[in-house]
């Protein structure tokens, strides 16, 4: 093997093997009755986010696939998140990393980015970064890693401290070990396709449901069976939703899937910070929505279980959008309704 590329390989595994886990931790909710829910913080991660699994996947794999070598310039077509997590292995192995990115993407993902080295590059919006991406990459000699092709592949979802493993081996002690339910966001769809595979491959008797926000295609795509549905509009939850079907995205592992108006994530984002004094993103709102109305169908049925979803990343990052009102009433609505079905969920 060449020696730049073993070195390369050698400095990621010894970055993990530094990292501690994420936690796991319950959200107190006790008039769901016998029903827990968790929240897994992908937060602390170096780099902030659940991406930084993902990034560090992606990197293992092109360089073991002979695609990354010395002086490579890696690009991303990237919302922010994984992209910062990208720019971090670029810079821990010494390649020049460049992020195709829509405008709007928030200003502090922007700077991190540029913190760890790397480039922004900037388009109009999310349907227009990957082609945007193929030809800089040709145009420069670079390699696009392609987040949204090699996701699910990059990972290995049979083991190796992936996250759904993670999952199971935190809740060997709770009262329900074995969650009824694992409840995930798609952007690429990667991680949803590893919990899939690794319930199937363990034998698990949970299930998952993939929550989808507006302007994202996989919902439609999954309830009519059309992989080739396309949307002009791009996703108003930064990190999920996607505007084409993408490689990674696996239906065939996703056992429902929930719809979530915008409002009720950056609702329930909210309403988490009250409930813990810590702040999220919005596609974690996102996820916590789908995991308390399927909470208050299990409590319906008289069912009791947990209920596992993801804290994808911190609010920090985006204290001038989800978190800034006037914001909020311009490009996500009126969110009121949400915020007071919520309140009574806390009762």
């Amino acid at each position: 093997m060449d020696k730049w590329v073993a070195g390369a390989i050698a400095k990621i595994n010894a970055d993990a093997h530094r990292s501690a886990d994420t936690h796991l931790f319950k959200l107190p909710l006790p008039h769901l009755n016998g029903v827990d829910i968790y929240l897994k913080d992908e937060s602390t991660h170096p780099t902030g986010s659940l991406k930084h699994r993902l990034a560090r996947s992606l990197f293992l794999y092109a360089l073991c696939s002979g695609k990354i070598k010395e002086g490579t310039t890696i690009i991303e077509a990237s919302s922010g998140s994984t992209a910062v997590s990208e720019a971090y292995f670029a810079r821990m192995i010494g390649v020049p990393f460049v992020a195709v990115i829509p405008k709007s993407t928030a200003h502090s993902k922007i700077r991190l980015i540029e913190f760890f080295g790397g480039q922004t590059h900037f388009v109009d919006s999310a349907p227009q970064m990957h082609g945007t991406s193929v030809k800089l990459a040709k145009d420069i000699g670079g390699y696009f890693m392609d987040q949204f092709t090699y996701a699910e592949r990059a990972t290995d979802w049979r083991g190796n401290n992936n996250i759904a493993e993670s999952i199971f081996r935190q809740m060997e002690f709770e009262p329900h070990p074995v969650p009824a339910m694992l409840v995930m966001s798609a952007g690429t769809g990667g991680t949803s396709a590893t919990l899939g595979r690794f319930i199937r491959y363990k034998g698990y008797d949970s299930a998952l449901t993939v929550v989808d926000p507006e302007n994202s295609v996989f919902y439609d795509s999954y309830t009519s069976g059309n992989r080739d549905l396309t949307s002009e509009t791009s996703s108003r939850i930064e990190g999920i939703g996607r505007p084409k079907v993408e490689h990674s995205f696996q239906p065939d592992v996703i056992d429902r899937m929930i719809k979530v108006p915008d409002a009720a994530s950056v609702a329930t984002m909210l309403w988490l910070e009250k409930r813990i004094g810590r702040r999220a993103g919005a596609s974690t709102g996102t996820n916590l929505w789908g995991a308390l109305k399927i909470a208050d169908e299990m409590v319906d049925r008289g069912q009791k279980g947990s209920i596992v979803t993801l804290m994808c990343d911190s609010g920090d990052r985006y204290l001038d959008t989800y978190y800034e009102p006037e914001w909020v009433n311009t490009h996500i609505g009126d969110i009121r309704p949400f915020a007071q079905d919520l309140a009574r969920e806390a009762l």
